[in-house]
């Protein structure tokens, strides 16, 4: 039996281009029937398909509307040209040939997916149509469709969405109260109210017994004070730079730890501990551990005391730094002196002396007065 093969004519005749050609969707029609001449071909295009095509093709595009080589929809169809293509094939259970995928109809027609029911085609320089088997490929619009698809959208009774809240049994009972303290936590110490059984406060359900904790100081925040005004000031006085004092390691931070120092918390960067620096300086301190230390520097405005381990000389970290001492230089002999320079030659040669300059003013107006009045008036020299 025959199988019946819907092409979706607008489809092929735009791919590759950006307006339709009525030439190329001959050529692929043409090319599908050689390959599968016992197909039933039927072949649907827009209904704006003959106003796009060029104006040449109009007169061949209107032949094969009237001997029905071709197919539009009808006017106002629902889904135009796309949807008219799946509803025909829907019908008679064809095969759609198309590079479309009809994301917007996945969840009304999911026989789309089925194997071998679309078939994609290109054309192919130097060898012509290719046509393969596809599949439709999935996107927002797909999920869209499928999602109002299993809600039942386009139904006359509508689905209310689900509001009721499921509980389990086990939420509904009290807190389990603990047995044991959390990891890492270690107990403190216990009061003499805690001595006798008798005196422990009832403990209600639902509410859990913690032993009490340890707690360490936290390190200071940032730009905060780390001392008392008195204890910095004492600590300076006692402690100057380049002293040794015996410090307890109280607290780590991001960047050294903390310690306590003759009533004062001073502070030990990870740079002063060793040459290269630890990557924390729990790894190299203990909380609690003595150590000894050498005051470096101090920072009055946070009231802070920076020192280094291990202990130094104090001339090593003393803030004056004083310049290397220069060896002392080997005077050189002196040089001869240069012979002098000859006398360079005048740029200009002397200016001849002008003999009519050296005359008083007088005598050079009497020599100039005949010969203008010559000029003015002839009669007059004579």
């Amino acid at each position: 039996m025959p199988r019946h093969v819907i092409v979706d004519g607008s489809n092929l005749a735009t791919e590759g281009r950006s307006m339709p050609s009525l030439k190329q969707l001959s050529d692929a029609v043409e090319a599908f029937m050689a390959e599968n001449p016992k197909d039933l071909i039927t072949v649907v295009v827009d209904a704006t398909f003959g106003h796009r095509i060029d104006p040449s093709e109009v007169a061949e595009f209107d032949a094969a509307i009237e001997h029905n080589e071709m197919v539009t929809p009808p006017a106002g169809a629902v889904g135009r040209g796309d949807g008219f293509v799946l509803a025909i094939a829907n019908k008679v259970n064809a095969i759609v040939v198309s590079n479309d995928s009809y994301q917007e109809f996945h969840g009304q027609y999911d026989w789309l997916f089925d194997e071998g029911r679309l078939i994609g085609g290109k054309p192919v320089p130097h060898v012509g149509w290719v046509f393969v088997t596809r599949v439709p490929v999935r996107g927002p619009l797909s999920r869209k469709s499928q999602r109002d698809a299993r809600r039942g959208r386009g139904s006359d009774v509508p689905v209310a969405p689900d509001t009721t809240v499921r509980t389990s049994a086990a939420s509904s009972r009290p807190m389990p109260v603990p047995k044991a303290p959390p990891p890492g936590a270690r107990a403190g110490r216990v009061g003499p109210s805690s001595s006798v059984p008798g005196d422990a406060p009832p403990v209600s359900a639902g509410r859990s017994v913690t032993p009490e904790v340890e707690q360490r100081p936290a390190p200071p925040a940032r730009n905060a004070m780390i001392n008392d005004l008195l204890p910095f000031l004492e600590f300076v006085e006692k402690h100057p730079i380049g002293s040794i004092v015996t410090s307890s390691v109280e607290t780590y931070s991001s960047h050294g730890a903390y310690l306590q120092a003759a009533g004062a918390r001073v502070y030990l960067p990870l740079r002063n501990i060793s040459n290269p620096p630890p990557r924390t300086a729990r790894e190299r301190f203990a909380l609690g551990q003595d150590v000894e230390l050498q005051v470096a520097g101090f920072h009055p405005a946070r009231r802070g005391s920076r020192t280094v381990f291990p202990a130094k000389s104090r001339a090593w970290w003393c803030p004056i730094r004083r310049p290397p001492s220069v060896p002392s230089v080997v005077p050189r002999r002196p040089l001869p002196p240069l012979p002098p320079l000859p006398p360079l030659p005048p740029l200009l040669p002397p200016r001849r002396p002008n003999w009519r300059l050296s005359l008083p003013a007088a005598s050079r107006h009497r020599r100039r007065r005949p010969a203008m009045l010559a000029r003015r008036c002839p009669l007059a020299a004579h």
